[in-house]
């Protein structure tokens, strides 16, 4: 999924939101997680440009990239897709109580600043409902690590949510979703660029009054 998810009914430009996906199989209870909540975002922000990377068809890409510091070209626009973003989507299966492998070492590449300010909705899913608090204590430390600012509601799912129980899961996407469009709402503009002038910076060698 990619590009233009719902209609804006002013002439803003629309968010930019990068969904990562680190589902392992095709299809995926992950990819169908990270779709739900890029849905429910875009609706929540009336509209939102929605680009998605599959770490599955970047896993050569990134082990590469760890072993030789180069990213290749399609690595690398992956890499922009997510640091140039209004706001981040990330889902991952829970292996072994934790994030998957794929998942961690697409975060270990990139830049440790990038992420600064970041507004990020997170989700998991695994095979039990007893995996849910690895969004807690594995996903969320890792994120608040790198200065990104994780909403307070994370969506776990579990096998049994895609069935009979699915309305609890929805309430949940929307509830995160919520969260996660009024924080792109809210959050400060974020300078990328490392040699940028502080703001308030004048020519004379005095900071302007604020």
């Amino acid at each position: 999924m990619s590009g233009v998810s719902g209609t804006r009914p002013d002439a803003r430009p629309a968010k930019r939101i990068a969904v990562i996906a680190a589902g392992l199989s095709q299809p995926s209870s992950t990819r169908l997680l990270a779709d739900r909540l890029a849905d429910a975002s875009a609706q929540a922000l009336s509209g939102a440009e929605l680009d998605v990377i599959e770490l599955r068809d970047l896993a050569t890409d990134i082990t590469n990239n760890l072993l030789t510091g180069f990213a290749s070209p399609r690595l690398e626009a992956a890499i922009e897709k997510v640091v140039s973003a209004d706001g981040v989507i990330a889902v991952t299966p829970i292996f072994t109580t934790s994030y998957s492998g794929l998942f961690k070492s697409f975060v270990d590449i990139l830049d440790p600043q990038a992420l600064t300010g970041m507004p990020v909705l997170l989700g998991a899913t695994g095979g039990t409902e007893r995996h849910s608090l690895a969004i807690d204590y594995a996903m969320r430390p890792l994120f608040t690590y790198l200065h990104a600012e994780p909403v307070p509601t994370g969506v776990y799912a579990a096998s049994s949510d895609w069935g009979s129980t699915e309305g609890e899961l929805r309430s949940r996407v929307e509830r995160a979703a919520g969260e996660f469009a009024r924080a792109i709402g809210h959050a400060e503009k974020r300078v990328r660029d490392p040699f940028a002038l502080p703001e308030g910076f004048s020519p004379t060698g005095a900071f302007s009054a604020q």
